[in-house]
């Protein structure tokens, strides 16, 4: 089932008490998306996420997440978004709202060599695959060991075999390397699962910008710690690479293992695969077909490369917590002061009551962040996110009233759209606890179809556009 934003703002007020919505911004997903999500602000001018599940399948993982991050959020130093309340559907399951996390999202490939950003990145994943795995097993997410994992991959891999649509030279490298026991020889740790575009987000710094927190926690498993490094080693320069290596070995209990970045390599390059297959299954040829020649072109990418160079998969023996030190104080040319290295600035404590935020820090650093699904507000005190961040690898800030002049990257191809009728909310049902939606319009009607229906970039995720308008 989908909603329109009116009625998302409806349920929103219908989950947190006192949430009275002012104005909103609704979120245009493809169809196969499973959240409607909706960014509300209310009469306080504070700002809320609200995300109703589409299907039985995506109320659950909703349920699943949750209860993950309630654990979470007592044990990282990054900020998590946490549930502020629910309210029940008719249809069954329950709506979620979290509180908004301002910050910007980082572009992986403009990450620089000793920028205190990528540090950050290194340490953030290593505490996170630091934890105690039985918080996973807590909160009911998959776990696997490390032959499951190779065993789970070969069986992706013969799917993809069989659709006749990944070229043979793709096929034989990865079965190569799943074939080969000894590259799958890791502790299963707790992932974040989809770090990516989209998933990452930063505040700007003195002279360079901080991770501030991780977004979109739905893939959460106990698995490959490699999953969270493969959308950071296909983008990034090998000088990059080094300092969130060196920043993530230093924080690691553990020593990370030898083919860590091989078998991230693989993930990476296999994510093709995974899409195909999906779109495969929902008999949809025309995706199918734009993902396999992304996988051709890919596959003469590969065969292209010169044997000669140096190969990806080996983690130097120097990556051993003990021997490596975080990035050196002396700052680059082309990142000034930008490789501090930097503590965590984040408390693990409780996490504070949206209340107490000032109006004035409640207002994100720009909207290039609303990628739907999982974005939530930060409850720091004192926290601006007003100055633009001096890192490249931060989106540019967009005015409140103009969509940024290029798209910023997003993982799950969401936009936000414009608003402008006036919310008109209806009472509450006295036996769902839900507060009607207001009127019968289908206020999505002529704009997400208009957006939806413009052909896939070769499958590469769309970012949103950003819109805020007052309503009522």
């Amino acid at each position: 089932m989908t909603r329109g934003p009116l009625e998302l703002a409806a349920l929103a007020s219908a989950a947190v008490p006192d949430l009275d919505p002012a104005s909103v911004e609704g979120v245009v997903t493809d169809p196969a998306h499973p959240f409607d999500v909706a960014f509300v602000q209310d009469s306080e001018h504070r700002r809320w996420v609200i995300r109703c599940p589409r299907t039985p399948a995506a109320s659950a993982q909703l349920e699943q997440s949750a209860a993950l991050l309630g654990l979470l959020a007592r044990r990282l130093t990054t900020p998590v978004p946490t549930v502020k309340g629910w309210t029940a559907l008719p249809e069954g399951g329950r709506a979620a709202v979290h509180a908004y996390l301002t910050g910007q999202l980082v572009d992986l490939a403009g990450l620089t060599a000793g920028s205190r950003l990528a540090a950050g990145l290194g340490r953030a994943l290593a505490q996170l695959h630091n934890l105690d795995a039985g918080v996973y097993e807590e909160a009911g997410v998959p776990v696997y060991d490390a032959e499951a994992y190779r065993v789970r991959r070969l069986a992706d891999l013969d799917r993809a075999a069989a659709t006749g649509r990944v070229p043979t030279g793709l096929l034989g490298r990865w079965e190569s390397v799943l074939e080969d026991v000894s590259r799958w020889r890791f502790q299963p740790v707790p992932t974040h699962g989809a770090i990516g575009e989209g998933s990452v987000l930063a505040v700007p710094g003195d002279d360079d910008a901080e991770l501030k927190a991780f977004l979109g926690w739905e893939s959460a498993q106990v698995a490959d710690p490699a999953d969270d490094l493969a959308a950071v080693v296909s983008v990034v320069d090998e000088a990059t690479l080094d300092t969130v290596m060196e920043a993530y070995a230093h924080t690691r209990v553990q020593r990370p293992d030898a083919h860590l970045i091989e078998r991230a390599r693989l993930v990476d390059e296999m994510r093709l695969v995974h899409a195909m297959t999906a779109a495969v299954a929902a008999d949809d040829d025309v995706t199918a077909e734009r993902y396999a020649a992304r996988l051709r072109r890919l596959d003469d990418e590969l065969a292209a490369e010169d044997d000669s160079s140096a190969g990806p998969g080996v983690v130097p023996a120097s990556l051993d917590p003990q021997d490596r030190t975080v990035p050196a104080d002396e700052p680059d040319g082309d990142d000034p002061g930008g490789d501090e290295p930097g503590g965590d600035e984040h408390s693990a404590g409780e996490d504070p009551e949206v209340d107490d935020q000032p109006v004035d820090d409640e207002r994100p650093l720009g909207d290039e962040h609303l990628v739907g699904d999982d974005e939530v507000r930060d409850d720091d005190p004192g926290e601006d996110g007003r100055a633009p961040a001096s890192d490249d690898a931060v989106v540019p800030e967009a005015s409140a009233d103009v969509a940024p002049a290029e798209d910023a990257p997003d993982r799950d191809g969401t936009r936000s759209t414009k608003i402008t009728e006036p919310l008109v909310l209806g009472p509450v049902d006295d036996d769902t606890g839900v507060r009607a939606a207001p009127g019968d319009r289908d206020l999505d009607d002529g704009v997400a179809d208009d957006d939806a229906s413009g052909d896939l970039d070769d499958g590469d995720d769309e970012a949103p556009r950003s819109g805020s308008s007052a309503v009522g």
